[in-house]
């Protein structure tokens, strides 16, 4: 059980910190065959990376792809509401550790208990006995990864308005980055790790053409959101929208207003499901509804996240999600069938937060 538990809070730190998702798939050939060994079962297994860096998505803090997109779309800092955010993070990451966990220990008790079974290739299944050694490279390699990602953390939060305030000054230590600073940032470490790796040249130059590759999709959606943005400004549509929403909720409390901002997000993060898009496309019209209702814009960005989060759990428009459960051998209705409580209890936990969120002013 403490396996499942500190690998369930690495994945959400991770989620947390900068949306961990398409990266996790190259940890299912590690985590399987040790949960196998181990006596747990597939599910059990694809539910430590999937719900332990979804539910840290869904908290996200810091993460600078939804957090941070949504913050500048709302046109506040990305520290705004971190304090309501952290608590979320701490009491919905427990929530899903002791889900899992009392599953898998059900499932190892009685394997008859499974969801999804286990068959004569799961008892054969190896342990990283097979595996290579890990080198002092290997080594130096994930402690230069580690150092990026926690520079980063450290380099975005404004500390100076986190421990004294929103409007507190900044402390002069304190760097105040965001997603310009941050690319140079990744685009030098990634030449680093590159040749620290013994790449060469043509292998940095091959292999960072070839990763983003995968960022194309992102980038195109946020492209075009940003364009729908800039001709719902230019055309006065966004005003008309936002006219017809004040008069929708003006007449609502702050509360029922921060649940409402929930459930309008979840069928965009349907449609939607980049983060950063959903994030570019619905903040430039949501967030200014706040300043109507009278509530703090970050808890507009909480609402956001949270929805897009929460959908990104189960979706299956979701490369993530199907491509997870594709390698870890488990069927879509069997993870739909385990994860439809915990979606439930998620479901709740986030409506009382973002009423908490009200009442603390967050």
């Amino acid at each position: 059980m403490p396996l499942i538990i500190i690998l369930m809070i690495l994945f959400s730190l991770g989620g947390t910190t900068e949306g961990m998702a398409e990266e996790t798939l190259g940890f299912y050939g590690l985590v399987i065959p040790l949960m196998l060994h181990l006596g747990y079962d597939r599910l059990s297994a694809a539910s430590v990376i999937l719900i332990g860096a979804g539910v840290g998505t869904l908290t996200s803090t810091v993460n600078p792809f939804a957090t941070g997109a949504a913050s500048d779309g709302a046109d506040i800092s990305i520290g705004d509401g971190i304090g309501l955010r952290l608590l979320m993070y701490v009491v919905l990451t427990a929530v899903a550790i002791l889900y899992v966990v009392r599953y898998a220990r059900r499932v190892k008790a009685d394997p008859e208990k499974s969801l999804v079974g286990f068959d004569a290739a799961d008892s054969e299944t190896q342990t990283t006995e097979q595996a290579g050694k890990m080198t002092v490279r290997h080594r130096l390699i994930l402690w230069l990864m580690v150092a990026t990602f926690a520079f980063m953390i450290f380099s975005i939060v404004p500390w100076a308005q986190v421990i004294n305030g929103s409007n507190a000054p900044s402390f002069g230590w304190q760097l105040d980055w965001y997603f310009p600073e941050l690319a140079a940032l990744f685009l030098v470490m990634s030449i680093v790790i590159g040749f620290v790796a013994g790449l060469g040249e043509k292998g940095v130059t091959d292999t960072m053409i070839y990763g983003a590759g995968s960022f194309i999709s992102a980038g195109l959606i946020i492209v075009l959101a940003r364009g729908v943005t800039v001709i719902m400004n230019n055309g006065k549509i966004t005003d008309t929208v936002l006219n017809s929403l004040v008069g929708a909720v003006s007449g609502t409390s702050s509360v029922v207003f921060a649940g409402l901002m929930f459930l309008i997000n979840i069928p965009l993060a349907f449609l939607i499901p980049s983060s950063s898009g959903h994030a570019t496309l619905a903040m430039p019209v949501l967030a200014p509804l706040a300043d109507f209702a009278g509530v703090n814009r970050a808890l507009v960005v909480t609402a956001f996240q949270s929805a897009s989060g929460w959908v990104n759990l189960f979706t299956p428009t979701s490369a993530v999600v199907m491509g997870g459960l594709a390698l870890a051998k488990v069927s879509y209705g069997a993870y739909l069938r385990f994860l439809a409580p915990l979606l439930g209890i998620l479901f709740v936990l986030i409506l009382i937060f973002l009423g908490l969120g009200v009442v603390i002013g967050s």
